[in-house]
């Protein structure tokens, strides 16, 4: 009776890994869009705190970090995001806020859980403001507070422009770096003899700087 169910679970197991990886990509798609749709500091203070995690965690992604969100927590509660880089493990705490200003209770907290899991650093991460005490605590920690102006800047260094139309195969939903394997994506640049000009650029950026000419 097992023997010719096996093939049955086999296709069931099978659909389920291929339903689970088009979620993913679907997921991490909505994410990178949400990020490069950003046109100021506005329009990140107009979202809802889970989007706006998200919208960190992909600005992260991009810097090179591997990173790691925490689902199973309210809106504000707990360490938000692990970011990864090789051995070091640092922690993210998103606020946002967009009425009062992140005291030093959250810095303090935060500094806490660094110390009792080993994480080498910190990022308190608003889309607003910070109040006197919280900056002074940081100041001789390995904590940063990244302000909401100062995300927008973040945002803004590692936004793609929009991809472009085109009928080469080469060119479709994923393609992945030839050095370090990540994704690339379409950007443009944005100074010297090539401004302007768009090419695939990694999303490791700056740890990995590899870029591929477009009509490569």
């Amino acid at each position: 009776m097992l023997a010719p169910s096996a093939p049955l679970f086999g296709n069931i197991f099978s659909l389920v890994c291929v339903l689970c990886a088009v979620f993913s990509a679907a997921n991490s798609f909505t994410k990178a869009q949400r990020l490069d749709s950003q046109k100021g500091y506005d329009s990140i203070r107009d979202l809802g705190w889970r989007e706006f995690e998200e919208l960190v965690g992909e600005a992260f992604r991009r810097k090179g970090f591997s990173v790691r969100e925490n689902e199973s927590r309210g809106p504000d509660g707990g360490v938000d995001l692990v970011l990864v880089a090789g051995s070091e493990k640092h922690l993210v705490q998103c606020k946002q806020w967009k009425a009062l200003k992140v005291g030093v209770k959250v810095v303090r907290e935060l500094y806490g859980v660094m110390a009792a899991t080993g994480a080498v650093g910190g990022f308190v991460v608003t889309s607003g403001q910070f109040t006197r005490e919280a900056q002074d605590f940081a100041q001789g920690t390995n904590i940063k507070l990244i302000s909401g102006p100062e995300l927008w800047g973040m945002i803004q260094g590692v936004q793609a422009s929009m991809p472009i139309a085109t009928n080469e195969p080469a060119f479709g939903p994923t393609k992945h770096c030839p050095k370090c394997g990540k994704e690339m994506i379409v950007r443009t640049a944005k100074r010297g003899q090539q401004a302007g000009q768009k090419f695939w650029g990694c999303t490791g950026y700056p740890a990995c700087k590899r870029t591929v000419t477009l009509a490569q």
